[in-house]
């Protein structure tokens, strides 16, 4: 009874329009202070401790180095390497944003950035090379995705958070999975510019792409620099985020020299408004989690569940139709913070890879980003090619029907995600 009332009070408060952060808040507050004799000394406390974590100081970091890595040269060069790699094939263009947009996922770990950067150069060098706009912005729209999937990435950060799962186990169970929709929406790309005959480059000479990686060696280096530095234990997650921010801001200033020193106070503005946008929506998160475990509903959903007899197949099913739905409506880092304390319990108790139901959970994400009403690459997308949602939508359909066939196979194939970190020891 407990728990449908505060889902009605959250959902009531979402629908006026309330930003997701307050209608959170509000909903907590009132429901202790109106329905329980929780004293208001334990929710100071809880919200204190509840942010006080190491992890969480990641978050600043990757914006940060994410956004010195914006506005400086960094995408532009890793789209003209992966360019002179792959552009000579059917799509050459379209390939070549998949991959650069791989590459500035692993630097950034922000999925609006990494349209944003890629996007803003490339889209208009395919409209000019004869690709039709719907084309790009596909591309472009759902490749910009794999921000959150390939590490380092802030969703599996915020994940980390909520549930106290290793971040370095995480960031290494996305690179395979990464890596492979990155391969999977390269080969819907290639075979749709076949398909319909669409422009390829001039074939690269070897020395053409020497050159081209020699130019991007300094941003491609960051993600040796963080995933290196976490696998070698040179320094933790939370520590890389540091590193990479002050590499970043290196590489922007004094080796490309695309930005100069007046240009830091802006992009230091500009990473504190997010980050504080979202550690806002962590805070409350937070108090939403303490009522959710003080209310005993997790551990009532599992007990439920596991009396009627309802498997890992069908509870993973319905995770993935909640979060699907709720990707309608909300962004990954709040969908991330609410449904993770409630579905994570019962994962365990069903038996489930505390790391696996991470990526899982992250792939929805990815798919929800695509789609309307709510998707914010689609939003993005729209800013940079001047086209309508619903003409986007329907741009982006190749692309994420490959997505949520994706999500079956990570869904249902634990070892795709635990391979790797298993190999490395970190599980």
């Amino acid at each position: 009874m407990n728990a449908l009332v505060i889902f009605s009070l959250l959902a009531i408060l979402m629908l006026t329009g309330m930003p997701i952060s307050i209608s959170l808040g509000l909903t907590v507050l009132t429901f202790l202070f109106t329905m329980t004799q929780v004293p208001l000394e334990s929710v100071a406390l809880k919200l204190f401790t509840g942010i006080e974590k190491f992890e969480i100081m990641a978050i600043p970091f990757f914006i940060l180095a994410g956004n010195f890595l914006t506005h400086g040269g960094v995408a532009k060069r890793m789209i003209n390497f992966a360019t002179s790699m792959v552009g000579h094939w059917y799509g050459g263009l379209g390939l070549a944003g998949v991959l650069a947009c791989a590459l500035f996922a692993a630097v950034s770990g922000s999925s609006p950035a990494t349209v944003v950067a890629i996007g803003s150069i490339l889209l208009p060098a395919m409209v000019k090379a004869g690709f039709p706009n719907k084309f790009g912005a596909g591309v472009i729209a759902t490749s910009g995705a794999l921000g959150i999937l390939i590490p380092p990435s802030i969703v599996m950060v915020m994940y980390s958070v909520a549930t106290n799962t290793s971040v370095g186990a995480l960031f290494m169970a996305g690179v395979i999975p990464g890596l492979a929709l990155a391969g999977v929406l390269g080969g819907v790309t290639w075979y749709r510019a076949r398909k319909f005959n669409y422009p390829r480059q001039p074939k690269a000479t070897w020395g053409e792409r020497w050159q081209s990686f020699r130019a991007s060696i300094w941003g491609l280096l960051l993600i040796v620099v963080v995933m290196g530095g976490i696998y070698s234990g040179i320094f933790t997650p939370t520590e890389a985020a540091a590193m990479s921010a002050v590499y970043a801001f290196v590489c922007a200033v004094f080796i490309y020299r695309d930005m100069s020193l007046k240009d830091v106070p802006k992009v230091l503005l500009n990473s504190a408004n997010m980050s504080a946008m979202l550690l806002y929506i962590i805070t409350n998160a937070v108090l939403f989690s303490f009522i959710m475990t003080n209310e005993n509903i997790p551990q009532a959903l599992a007990d439920w569940m596991l009396g009627n007899g309802l498997g890992v197949i069908t509870f993973l099913l319905a995770v993935n139709i909640i979060l699907l739905l709720a990707g309608n409506f909300m962004e990954p880092s709040s969908i991330v913070l609410i449904f993770a304390p409630i579905l994570f319990p019962v994962a365990v108790a069903l038996g489930i890879h505390p790391v696996h139901f991470g990526i899982l959970m992250v792939v929805n994400m990815e798919v929800g980003m695509c789609h309307p009403p709510v998707g914010l690459n689609l939003y993005v997308a729209s800013g940079i090619t001047k086209m309508g949602i619903t003409e986007l939508t329907v741009a982006v359909w190749p692309w994420l029907l490959s997505m949520l066939g994706f999500l079956v196979v990570v869904t249902y194939w634990p070892d795709l995600s635990l391979w790797l970190p298993r190999q490395l020891g970190m599980l």
